[in-house]
């Protein structure tokens, strides 16, 4: 066996067919690292400043139920006070069998808690209501 030190029967300027992928996999495996460390700080920020109000015209049917929800966190069916969670789960329970099922109404005020508008949602949930939406005033235009 003989090994062959010097230079080969081709010359030293061969062209090389072989692409080296090693280099461009490195630079591909940094740049994966850097994103999976950089997108979680730039995603989770805790600074909120979310909800935008949206105008989105909508029927207000007779058979629709509305709760209101004063600023004492007081809830409301219509015009009449209602005072435990349990009684608004009971008229709710009512409303729920009818075919097709009304749309609840939620006019939380602006200066309510956000308790008391949980416990309507809770009210609903546990009655089996499916449509709830939320009553806000649009913008003031410019």
């Amino acid at each position: 066996m003989s090994m062959q030190v010097g230079p080969s029967a081709e010359g030293e300027d061969a062209v090389m067919s072989a692409i080296n992928t090693t280099p461009l996999v490195d630079v591909m495996l940094v740049l994966l690292i850097i994103f999976l460390i950089t997108i979680p700080v730039v995603t989770t920020s805790i600074p909120v400043v979310l909800p935008k109000e949206r105008v989105e015209v909508r029927e207000s049917k007779p058979e629709n139920i509305i709760i209101s929800v004063d600023k004492d966190s007081k809830v409301f069916w219509f015009e009449s006070r209602i005072d435990s969670v349990d009684t608004l789960v009971e008229k709710l329970k009512k409303v729920a069998t009818m075919k097709p099922q009304p749309e609840v109404q939620v006019r939380g005020d602006m200066a309510a808690r956000y308790e008391g508008v949980g416990k309507v949602l809770l009210a609903c949930q546990r009655a089996g209501i499916v449509k709830v939406a939320f009553i806000t005033e649009p913008p003031a235009l410019n």
